[in-house]
């Protein structure tokens, strides 16, 4: 199986839409400038086995409301006029509302994101997350619930959309592994509803 094959995707028990050429490499380009340029990064810790770790990447939420997370609280920052605008073109293409958007900042390929599922009881049942790829192209896996093996893996390059629906957060998890290849700095833009 190639596990970098392109669309369409047909995994079971999953709703995916990938768009890997979403946005033209010169808007990509400017919003990905902008965004690291004006973001207020931040780099929290997490409590793990009576220990602070460092979140392994930067950071940072703009949403309506609070966003809570591996117990972490994430206060809102207000939107922006270029996030307002990135949210009204990834609504279009989602077909509903989202009020939230967690910013990613991977600096390298040291920085990463380990297995898990976005199934916060906020998200509501059968959440749609709105993968936005900015920079650096980077691996996404997929592997079932329970399972250890990848099942599916996607390159997430400069401009590429992920939206994810209907029951894939309650039997698939997805992570963006630590590479030692060289790659870019990349900022992934991931917007969701919260519904408390």
């Amino acid at each position: 199986m190639d596990l970098f094959a392109d669309i369409p995707l047909q995994l079971a028990d999953a709703e995916l839409d990938f768009r890997p050429h979403w946005l033209t490499p010169a808007c990509a380009d400017q919003w990905f400038e902008q965004l690291q340029r004006e973001t207020p990064w931040e780099q929290p810790q997490v409590f793990l086995h009576g220990r602070h770790y460092p979140v392994p990447r930067l950071l940072a939420w703009y949403g309506d409301t609070a966003y809570q997370y591996s117990g972490l609280v994430h206060p809102p920052q207000p939107w922006t006029p270029l996030l307002s605008e990135i949210r009204a073109q990834v609504e279009a293409v989602a077909g509903q509302p989202l009020n939230g958007v967690l910013l990613n900042y991977y600096r390298d390929g040291n920085d990463s994101m380990g297995w898990h599922s976005d199934e916060e009881a906020t998200l509501g049942r059968n959440p749609l997350v709105a993968s936005l790829n900015l920079g650096g192209t980077r691996r996404f896996d997929l592997r079932r619930k329970g399972a250890s093996r990848i099942e599916h893996s996607l390159q997430l390059a400069h401009g590429a959309l992920l939206v994810m629906r209907g029951a894939t957060q309650h039997h698939w998890q997805h992570q963006v592994a630590k590479t030692s290849k060289p790659v870019a700095p990349r900022i992934n833009l991931t917007f969701r509803l919260i519904r408390a």
